[in-house]
């Protein structure tokens, strides 16, 4: 039995992933954004390992996060799977970023250096990373006319890279990134291709199997098959700015 824990589990991909787990015996650790959304889900919290809260657009509870798992003790995997979708503005978060940037790559990032290192990290990108900008140029929209499509770009790009450069900072963790691909759930909406289970799956299996073919590390996975990334993902220049980027932003070094 392993020990997973899921951000954004509470609905969509996230509750599907934490749903498969738990039928197949393992320990779950859920994530909700409130109380309240903590209480939409009360019955399968009773059945899992837990429920840690906190909202991943403020830095502060994602620290509060960090510390309420680590006094759990360690995971065997993690799959970041939270994320937010096209903005209608910037937004600012308590912090002053961009409520994009924050949600899908700061946070991620800072449970990643805060946890108790785990077995396995999946982190959740988009084939839409291939439209995002390597530049790492104003990437929290200070200067740049907002463009919420592009934001979202720009944030999974960043996530894919930042799993990629974990697996090469951390060789005895298995690191890797996922595309869902367009899935009918909120955030997806109904006219979405692809059904939840579909999307749930790979990332599921990912964090707990043991098949030769899931012991990998510095993957980009879509639907239970590796393929090419944008080349930013793969390059070791482009980790090396991102990380540094993100420590800067964060006041938190990935070691």
């Amino acid at each position: 039995m392993a020990r997973v824990f899921i951000t954004g589990s509470t609905d969509g991909l996230g509750l599907a992933a934490a749903r498969t787990l738990m039928e197949e015996g393992h320990e779950v650790i859920l994530h909700a954004r409130s109380q309240a959304r903590a209480s939409a889900i009360a019955d399968l919290g009773a059945q899992s390992g837990g429920v840690v809260i906190g909202d991943l657009s403020s830095a502060t509870e994602t620290r509060g996060i960090a510390d309420q798992l680590n006094g759990l003790g360690r995971m065997d995997g993690v799959i970041h799977n939270a994320g937010t979708y096209l903005q209608p503005s910037r937004g600012a978060t308590p912090e002053g970023h961009a409520t994009t940037l924050a949600v899908n790559i700061l946070a991620p990032f800072l449970l990643t250096a805060l946890m108790e290192r785990p077995g396995r990290l999946i982190y959740l990108s988009s084939g839409l990373h291939r439209g995002g900008e390597g530049s790492l140029r104003d990437v929290d929209w200070l200067e740049r006319p907002w463009d919420a499509g592009q934001a979202y770009a720009d944030s999974k790009l960043y996530v894919a890279a930042l799993a990629v450069a974990v697996a090469r900072r951390w060789p005895e963790v298995l690191s890797n990134a996922v595309d869902p691909g367009w899935v009918r759930t909120r955030m997806g909406g109904p006219r979405a291709p692809v059904d939840i289970e579909t999307g749930q799956r790979t990332q599921a299996w990912l964090a707990v199997s043991g098949e030769p073919a899931a012991m990998v590390s510095g993957g980009y996975w879509h639907h239970g098959r590796q393929e090419t990334p944008a080349p930013d993902v793969t390059a070791p220049a482009f980790h090396e700015q991102l990380v540094a980027k993100l420590a800067e932003l964060t006041g938190v070094t990935l070691f």
